[in-house]
């Protein structure tokens, strides 16, 4: 396995790409100043595109039925995940084109050799977030020590309180209960 767009798996027989590219961009606002270079300041991040191309001889490996699906999975307007068969998360991408092109066709019309161009464009803003792992700030902060002894701390505070909260309703139970066998009179 190459890698997996949702469920559709990028694999010898089913669709193997020979290169991927990605461009990913931050955009920044430009204020002219006078005598310096143009000041930049980060207003936050772009786009994030990857390109999968290559070619599949379908009497080999690859099937042309693989981009069917693929046209199939972009009619939904659903974002997919994107997961590299090493286990790298790349995050959540909808399929914006998928360019084909027929070469070395047969007597029936049929193509010896398909070339292909896949273009995805990410959809999420941090794939953290999306697995419910917080956001990269969430991680910094559990990374410094400071950050890692109020979070200690607080646990350590709701776990006490949890168990405060159990002696005090025992406690109770148990007085209940001993009043109940004495006659109730206290």
């Amino acid at each position: 396995m190459m890698m997996v767009l949702g469920m559709f798996v990028f694999s010898l027989p089913t669709l193997a790409y020979q290169e991927l590219q990605r461009q990913s961009d931050w955009k920044f606002a430009s204020n002219a100043r006078v005598g310096l270079r143009d000041a930049k300041q980060y207003t936050g991040k772009g786009a994030d595109n990857i390109t999968l191309s290559g070619w599949i001889a379908p009497e080999l490996t690859g099937s042309a039925f693989s981009l069917d699906a693929l046209r199939l999975m972009a009619d939904t307007g659903k974002s997919w995940f994107l997961i590299q068969g090493t286990g790298r998360i790349y995050g959540s991408f909808v399929i914006e084109g998928i360019d084909e092109g027929l070469t070395e066709l047969d007597g029936s019309g049929d193509a010896k050799k398909i070339n292909f161009t896949i273009k995805l464009a990410r959809t999420d803003d941090s794939v953290l977030s999306a697995l419910g792992l917080g956001d990269i700030s969430d991680l910094r902060n559990m990374m410094d020590i400071d950050g890692i002894t109020n979070s200690i701390a607080d646990k350590a505070r709701d776990v006490v309180g949890n168990v405060m909260d159990g002696v005090k309703s025992t406690a109770g139970s148990i007085a209940d209960g001993i009043k109940g066998r004495l006659g109730g009179g206290a």
